[in-house]
């Protein structure tokens, strides 16, 4: 594999090596993260990298295009198909890239937008006052109940009275419950605003009908193509054939150039398998998973934000056992259990230390793991947790981890 690289440069050969290595040997429990199919990786490193294609399919700004043109219908057709879209944008480099352009398309700096907040579940993007959509855009945030955790429908329709936004915000990066697009969208179009939804974390079970569809509701959808998706790295924008032209100009020549078309083929591949029967049943077990660790670490006394999940993702409350998320992280990290610390509600620390730690199933599930292998992965985590102090006992647990890791390879030798 990759002799050429390793002829050419032996240095980034050795990283990537020692990369692979790690991904086989590691629990990935970091909810944004899965590993794609040989043919999405195949596609991804594809000759398609060589090719410029500024514009659309049949409105190209470069000769040449013909066949790339015929990988961007088909990833177009494909997520239409999946979702049910009347239009469909797959050239966005990624999901702050697909935010950005959505927001390009219907407003202007200054608009109001009213966005989750981040230290609640939400998303950088969704008007954090770091990111440019709380820069260039008068940003209000929504939080969640205190009590419950959960969204508060009739509090954010307070928010959209008082503030009048011109575009609401709906998706999160941390939230484990479902979310009522149909709820959301009926608030902010019966206060003028216009409604989005970013299903980048959700899109995989979006797509399986297993969370309700934003599809039919919101004006905008945004979403990424991996994370449950599955897909190669990438954004993707859905709307109403009403904003079509204008989600299509903000793209290009609004916020980018020349599209990725060795991506936008790897898209249409993800787009293909996620088309297909076993897809249903795979993103069932991601919940199955979620729900089952989510339920042992209860059992185990720790405190689960929320009480528990409904997706593909929980978060932990790490104070429930006397520590916070970068002690928690930096113990499973040893162990080889990768897992990203997370914000919880009204977080009291500072968001580079955090109260929580985010676990999600998708990467783990797409290797094989299920039920018995979650129980495994429950006692490994909390053992690593009781034990982050003992450096002998994380060595012994790391040695399960890699013995468990090695009955499901990511691809097969």
């Amino acid at each position: 594999m990759l002799r050429n690289l390793e002829d050419t440069d032996s240095k980034i050969h050795a990283i990537i090596h020692n990369e692979a290595i790690r991904q086989e040997n590691e629990i990935n429990l970091i909810a944004s993260e899965n590993y794609v199919s040989r043919a999405v990786l195949e596609t991804t490193g594809s000759i398609l990298t060589n090719k410029y294609a500024e514009g659309y399919p049949s409105k190209r700004y470069y000769a040449g295009c013909y066949f790339v043109d015929e990988a961007e219908n088909m990833a177009i057709k494909r997520v239409k198909e999946l979702f049910g879209a009347e239009h469909a944008n797959v050239q966005p480099h990624a999901g702050s890239q697909a935010n950005m352009a959505a927001y390009f398309a219907v407003l202007n700096p200054g608009d109001t937008i009213l966005g989750m907040s981040l230290a609640e579940g939400g998303h950088l993007t969704h008007g954090h006052g770091v990111n440019f959509s709380g820069k260039f855009y008068k940003s209000v945030q929504y939080k969640v109940n205190p009590e419950t955790e959960m969204l508060d429908y009739v509090e954010i329709e307070k928010m959209v009275e008082q503030h009048k936004p011109k575009l609401m915000i709906a998706g999160a990066s941390a939230y484990s419950r479902t979310i009522d697009f149909e709820k959301l969208a009926a608030i902010a179009h019966a206060h003028g605003a216009l409604f989005m939804a970013d299903i980048a974390h959700i899109a995989g079970l979006v797509a399986a009908k297993i969370h309700p569809t934003p599809i039919g509701y919101a004006d905008l959808i945004t979403s990424t193509t991996h994370k449950t998706l599955r897909g190669p790295r990438g954004g993707l924008i859905m709307s109403s054939q009403k904003l079509a032209e204008a989600v299509d100009k903000s793209i290009m020549p609004g916020t980018q150039g020349g599209p990725f078309m060795h991506v936008i083929a790897a898209k249409a591949v993800a787009f293909g398998e996620a088309l297909q029967p076993s897809f249903v049943e795979y993103q069932k077990q991601i919940v199955r998973n979620a729900q089952l660790l989510a339920s042992l670490f209860k059992d185990m006394g720790y405190r689960i934000v929320t009480g528990g999940t409904d997706n593909h993702l929980f978060v932990l409350d790490m104070r429930s056992k006397k520590m916070n998320g970068k002690i928690a992280e930096t113990a499973l990290t040893k162990v080889g259990i990768t897992i990203s610390r997370s914000c919880i509600p009204f977080d009291p620390e500072k968001p580079w230390i955090t109260s929580g730690i985010r676990i999600g199933t998708p990467a783990v599930t797409t290797r094989g793991m299920k039920e018995a292998d979650m129980v495994h992965i429950a006692n490994y985590i909390d053992e690593a947790l009781t034990h982050h102090q003992n450096d002998t006992k994380l060595m012994s647990i790391r040695e399960q981890v890699e013995k468990l890791c090695a009955q499901f390879p990511i691809y097969s030798k």
